[in-house]
């Protein structure tokens, strides 16, 4: 028995319409082939497409029966190997969660997940009959997944999510926690923003129960970006952008999410997590020359030069995908501040704001740790010189 997705009355659709109004978006039709109807959010000028999709997993007629108890500690992690997943792994296993992690088929296994206490199921959100299997018996999706940066957005972040949603609905979960990103509903000039507030919509339209947090951006990318960079006398690429971002560290975030998944005051709300300060490129930049006691290499790479090489690569069909990711540059060069008071969301969720991780207290902690290791290998270097 198959398990028919996309089955679900479209919101916003007349009973009586029988052709699907096309949904596209920045010059391109987010409606994959098997499409059949779309369905649009009039009030704001904006449409997203709604798939059918037929699951053929045999595992599902036999494992799922209407009104199947499960245990509200079972949770099922998608996207768990990422920077924020496996926070949110973590976070989830200490306190208590049967944690079950989704990730795709990969050569390296997550073996670190299982080490840490989660089961761990292989699918893909790409093959919509993977996903059904893997909900049996859970009560709660935290959806964590993105794209690959070689993989067309809309395939992860629109059409997966879309039937990952219908999977959850039709499966009677009763919990969805969906990561989004500040902002995305004022740009829709960039392609994954955009597709970001379209599956907002599409969340808030499907019944289910759910949590919609806007992320700004996360600290954990900053080591990769600056920190590292300037400890090995690389060049560090920026922007002049003035545009600025209140980062998070993603433990906080993953703590911040459980708390709103225990209050019931959350459900169904749409929350914005930031860090205590938004801070520039060249901001960071200088804290982390401060902190790592050397100069940067810095390159700086002027907006408007990316925003001419966006335009060139939107002029061929191979290079699409490049000119969505270089969407952003629209951001950029828009003085967005990427930050929200927190103080109404410290209330709600009971928080100390003065538990919340600073940028600085973060990046502290890492080029003094880094610092000490490197400190600690030279000094074996020399040892080993000496016995030599």
């Amino acid at each position: 028995m198959a398990l028919k997705l996309g089955s679900l009355p479209p919101p916003h659709l007349s009973s009586s319409s029988t052709k699907p109004r096309n949904a596209s978006f920045f010059g391109r039709s987010l409606v994959p082939p098997l499409a059949d109807v779309s369905c649009s959010s009039a009030s704001l000028g904006k449409s997203y497409a709604r798939l059918s999709v037929t699951c053929t997993a045999q595992t599902v007629s036999t494992s799922i029966s209407q009104g199947t108890p499960v245990r509200p500690t079972s949770i099922l992690v998608v996207g768990a190997t990422g920077t924020l997943g496996r926070q949110v792994v973590r976070r989830a296993l200490d306190e208590g969660y049967d944690v079950r992690c989704l990730v795709r088929p990969r050569p390296a296994p997550a073996d670190f997940l299982r080490d840490w206490g989660a089961s761990v199921v292989n699918a893909d959100l790409g093959k919509p009959e993977t996903i059904p299997a893997t909900l049996v018996g859970v009560h709660t999706i935290i959806d964590c997944a993105t794209g690959r940066p070689e993989e067309p957005i809309r395939k992860v972040d629109w059409e997966g999510k879309v039937a990952l949603i219908q999977c959850a609905k039709a499966m009677g979960i009763q919990k969805f926690v969906f990561y989004s990103i500040h902002n995305c509903d004022n740009h829709p000039e960039v392609p994954l923003m955009e597709i970001k507030y379209c599956t907002e919509k599409f969340l808030q339209d499907s019944g289910l129960n759910y949590h919609i947090i806007r992320l700004c951006g996360f600290m954990q990318g900053l080591i990769g970006q600056y920190a590292v960079p300037i400890l090995e006398e690389k060049s560090v690429w920026g922007t002049d952008a003035p545009t600025r971002i209140a980062y998070m560290d993603t433990q906080d975030i993953a703590r911040l999410t459980f708390l709103a998944m225990r209050n019931e005051k959350a459900n169904k709300k749409i929350m914005t997590f930031a860090g205590p300060r938004a801070w520039t490129t060249q901001e960071v930049i200088t804290l982390c020359e401060r902190l790592a006691g050397q100069d940067a290499n810095v390159t700086t790479v002027p907006v408007s030069v990316l925003r001419f090489t966006r335009q060139l690569t939107r002029l061929f069909q191979w290079t699409n995908d490049v000119a969505d990711r270089l969407a952003f540059t629209e951001v950029l060069s828009s003085d967005t501040v990427f930050s929200v008071p927190m103080a109404e969301t410290y209330g709600l969720l009971g928080v100390d704001q003065k538990d919340i991780v600073t940028l600085e207290k973060y990046l502290q902690d890492y080029f003094t740790n880094i610092l000490k290791k490197l400190k600690d290998l030279k000094a074996q270097s020399k040892q080993t010189d000496i016995f030599i």
